[in-house]
């Protein structure tokens, strides 16, 4: 049986993931396999070609698909991460500092980490510093020097320079930053997200005015102080008030900006660390590019997915049903693998290593979820596709807790772990009673353990499925993809849904029960399956909410209000526009569209 029967899958392989040196030549995708299975089974200290084995049925098929840095890197002699993503360093708001910070950040990017960046830390354009007296050039200034750095690394052949860049919503640039990518020639390699409190959403919505302030340690000015949490700063400082906007303006102009121009993002803040497992030890303020996990300074993410696909029994049948058994036993499986690959892996930078392996982080999650509801006859809108999708994601996130608790129990908690402090986290105290007394009398092994990532080039290594949690983009399509060389490669693209339907179920023309594309789709189904997963994720989930270019305004705003009042942790949209063109296309799509859904801009 052909792996890699789609020509996109094989090029994916080809040129992002197969090992080839004087010694090795992988010749087929069951190769790349058995090198990472092996390669992350040899730190088990007992029965290694056993778990060998089990890692390598799970990798097959594409039952499980680990991140692409793993799959590039595992087992290889190249001196790279196998983590795909970081948040960098606090940066420190001096020339030493930033640039410390900047080399900090292009030796992640060039060992093939993306990375984000919390720019709140640096003074406001045009104030005066109290030490030294210069006057600052502003956060967005450097975030340009960080762009072009990033595309020096690119223009080597590394092509892993995704960014996030956040800042806060009460920093006095903010206004510059939210409207920072509406030139087509800037900061083209960022994602923009702001951090968005609690106290900013109530003053929007009683059209409070909003203070624009910054630590007033770091500044040569006089004036009004408030007590503020800061980025960088163990305790809430005297900040100074430089001068105050309508907040419901400001909210506004962020909206405007985004329905225009598809930046910034928004990340609701206070729900990130309310609801971090480490609220005891952490203050997040950074995300990696894609925003699937908010991590502290120095945090790194340990990706992988399981293919809903490969769960559906009986598919296109009145008896399809996913397999939550065998979803629950491969979950516990692809738990014990990532928990590996920190033992594996390389870091870029020590701290990152510290980090990494005192919170033993990992994202789980899952991809193929469109394709696999049209495989049950449902459509991605549906009340009991709601239904179906909450209960895989459930099983994974109870199975995964339950194994990482066993695995406390074998190997050891995570260091970080405070077992009483631990409890008491807002997400724990929502899991089953089994499993917070196994919390209580072992411990668990890793701090995080879901996650769930756009997935979009290892879903296309797996036969073009859905990815990660969006709707199926359209039945045929055109995209293209970078080669080796730089140039532009374009394939024409069935979705694995409709592909298999054609194969197996006898259809011909037209398209199987409950396939409907993200055109067709109102926008409220994007929230209401955002929100239904998102209490089974301790960390977050990378979701663009597809807005067509004819959505009025005063509809656009309304999505993030509910995301808001739904319990999200952040709102990416995207709405086609003149700047960044349309993500997808029934003719073409390349680098230039934005956010995580190209291969250019995603870090696996």
């Amino acid at each position: 049986m052909d792996e890699l029967a789609a020509d996109i899958s094989h090029h994916i392989w080809a040129t992002k993931y197969r090992y080839a040196d004087r010694k090795v030549q992988e010749s087929a995708i069951a190769d790349t396999w058995r090198r990472v299975a092996f390669a992350l089974a040899a730190v088990e200290p007992r029965n290694a070609a056993a778990w060998e084995q089990r890692f390598f049925d799970i990798l097959k098929d594409f039952k499980f698909l680990p991140g692409g840095r793993i799959q590039a890197g595992a087992g290889t002699a190249r001196n790279v991460t196998l983590l795909n993503c970081f948040v960098m360093g606090t940066i420190e708001d001096s020339i030493p500092g930033i640039f410390r910070a900047l080399q900090e950040s292009a030796v992640t990017m060039q060992q093939g980490g993306g990375i984000g960046c919390d720019f709140s830390t640096l003074r406001p354009r045009g104030t005066r510093a109290k030490r030294a007296g210069s006057v600052a050039s502003g956060p967005v200034s450097f975030m340009d020097i960080w762009d072009t750095t990033c595309g020096a690394l690119l223009s080597t052949g590394v092509r892993r320079g995704a960014m996030m860049a956040t800042l806060r919503c009460d920093h006095p640039d903010i206004e510059e930053f939210i409207t920072a990518k509406q030139r087509p020639d800037r900061l083209r390699r960022f994602n923009l997200s702001i951090l968005v409190t609690d106290a900013f959403m109530s003053a929007v919505r009683a059209n409070d005015d909003w203070p624009l302030l910054f630590p007033a340690t770091e500044l040569d000015a006089e004036g009004e102080l408030i007590a503020r949490e800061w980025s960088g700063a163990p305790a809430p400082a005297p900040c100074r008030v430089m001068r105050r906007v309508r907040a419901r303006e400001l909210w506004e102009l962020i909206l405007r900006s985004t329905y225009d121009y598809a930046e910034p993002g928004v990340l609701f803040v206070d729900r990130i660390n309310q609801h971090n497992n480490l609220w005891y030890r952490e203050r997040i303020s950074a995300t990696n590019p894609c925003g699937e996990i908010p991590l502290p300074p120095y945090g790194a993410c340990d990706l992988g997915s399981l293919n809903l696909t490969r769960f559906v029994s009986a598919p296109f049948t009145t008896k399809a049903m996913i397999d939550l058994a065998a979803l629950d036993e491969t979950t516990q499986i692809a738990v014990r693998l990532l928990d590996n690959v920190i033992d594996v892996s390389r870091f870029p930078l020590q701290p990152q290593a510290e980090s990494a392996r005192g919170s033993r982080r990992i994202g789980l999650g899952i991809t193929g979820l469109a394709d696999a509801l049209v495989m049950l006859g449902l459509p991605y809108d549906g009340d009991r596709s709601l239904a179906v999708a909450a209960d895989a994601t459930r099983t994974i996130c109870h199975a995964a807790y339950r194994s990482s608790i066993a695995l406390a129990k074998e190997k050891g908690a995570f260091p970080y772990f405070e077992r009483d402090k631990y409890l008491r986290g807002e997400f724990i105290r929502r899991l089953p009673e089994d499993v917070q007394r196994g919390i209580a009398e072992y411990g668990v092994r890793n701090s995080h353990l879901l996650a769930i990532a756009p997935t979009g080039t290892i879903s296309l290594l797996a036969g073009n499925v859905s990815s990660g949690v969006e709707p199926i983009f359209a039945d045929v399509y055109s995209r293209k993809v970078l080669a080796e060389d730089g140039s532009a490669k374009e394939f024409t693209l069935t979705d694995y849904a409709l592909d298999l339907w054609r194969a197996t179920a006898g259809g011909g023309a037209g398209l199987p029960s409950g396939f409907v594309s993200a055109a067709e789709l109102p926008i409220r189904a994007h929230l209401d399956m955002q929100s239904a997963l998102q209490p089974f994720i301790d960390n977050s989930i990378s979701k663009t909410i597809n807005v067509p270019q004819d959505c009025p305004f005063v509809e656009f705003q309304q999505i993030y209000d509910l995301a808001y009042d739904r319990g999200l942790k952040g709102c990416t949209t995207f709405r086609p526009n003149p700047i960044t063109g349309s993500v997808l296309s029934e003719e073409s799509a390349g680098a230039k569209a934005p956010h995580c859904c190209v291969l250019e801009r995603e870090s696996d």
